[in-house]
């Protein structure tokens, strides 16, 4: 494939800066068309961003002829169905995370795409972040020894009387509450810098009783490579804080998944930060690196279907038990 021709289905408010301007500048990369269910709607987006054709039916758009991959970008109710009609249609196809509602629907997107010979990519854009990039960097650099364990605390006031009607708060539609949609990220990016995680255990309540998904989350695993691994989510709270820590044998990392903190490094030599500006595309890097594979000009996408899965897989674990009742 000497050029990759996007098409979006669901151009919502994460396709607004994050991610469909990013397929516009990405070097070998084009948005030619765009679906949403509104066809205003659509027909909006498209206007607003130089995008050649719009659809209000998402078979039309994964049927163009003109489009070359396909991005998914609806809640994750909707990711499974999406991902098997691309994979079908033999188009390589970039979904939102969370995944899916579960690891059981991620392992059939995999599967899918497998065997139609199709790549499955996932938005966990934070692996090719630059700032993420520096502490990979400094972990495998040995800057503080080997890895012992993680502590992972993120706290946020409870969303606001227009936000809780969100689906981020509708279990059915995204498959639990803000732990999945936010706490994914952090999870995800232990894996790109860890490893697997081996076994997992959590807890998870709602504590505000305002809606009827998880509030409050606290979990424990171990990697597979030995490291402990402890995190903390409130959605109740009042405070924000968004701090990870990973120690080692010889010093410590500490880093935020969404604020824009330096990253610090502590040794017995002192302590040194980097302050690194994320783009202003989030999802750039990522899906540079997307078009670089299907192109052969680069690659690989560090974030693909199979280490999506994993994290799908650590969060049904964590959430296991409240959804359950």
């Amino acid at each position: 494939m000497d050029f990759v021709r996007w098409g979006i289905i669901g151009c919502g408010n994460v396709t607004e800066v994050k991610s469909g301007p990013a397929l516009q500048k990405a070097e070998g990369s084009a948005l030619v068309a765009v679906m949403r269910r509104n066809g205003d709607l659509a027909r909006d987006y498209a206007e607003r961003h130089g995008v050649p054709r719009w659809y209000d039916d998402a078979d039309r758009l994964i049927e163009d002829p003109e489009v070359d991959a396909v991005y998914v970008a609806t809640p994750p109710s909707s990711h499974m169905e999406y991902v098997l009609k691309a994979a079908s249609a033999g188009k390589p196809v970039y979904v939102e995370k969370p995944m899916a509602m579960n690891e059981a629907e991620c392992r059939t997107m995999v599967e899918a795409c497998e065997a139609a010979n199709v790549p499955l990519f996932v938005a966990y854009y934070r692996r090719k972040q630059p700032r993420f990039l520096k502490v990979k960097e400094l972990i495998e650099q040995g800057a503080i020894g080997e890895v012992r364990s993680v502590a992972t605390v993120q706290f946020a006031p409870p969303p606001t009387s227009d936000a809780r009607e969100s689906w981020r708060l509708q279990p059915e539609i995204g498959g639990g509450g803000l732990f999945p949609d936010l706490a994914s990220h952090s999870l995800d990016l232990l894996d790109y810098l860890l490893g697997p995680i081996g076994s997992v255990s959590g807890h998870a309540t709602n504590q505000g009783g305002r809606y009827a998904a998880e509030d409050t989350v606290t979990a424990s695993y171990v990697f597979e490579s030995g490291a402990h691994g402890v995190g903390s989510w409130c959605f109740e709270a009042g405070v924000a804080e968004d701090r990870n820590e990973i120690v080692g044998t010889r010093g410590k990392i500490e880093y935020a998944t969404f604020r824009n903190d330096p990253v610090r490094l502590t040794t017995s030599a002192g302590t040194e930060e980097w302050r690194i500006e994320q783009p202003m595309h989030v999802q750039q890097p990522l899906i540079q690196s997307i078009v670089d594979e299907l192109r052969g000009t680069g690659g690989p996408c560090p974030s693909t279907g199979r280490t999506a899965l994993r994290t799908n897989r650590v969060m049904d674990a964590i959430l296991e038990t409240y959804y359950r009742k």
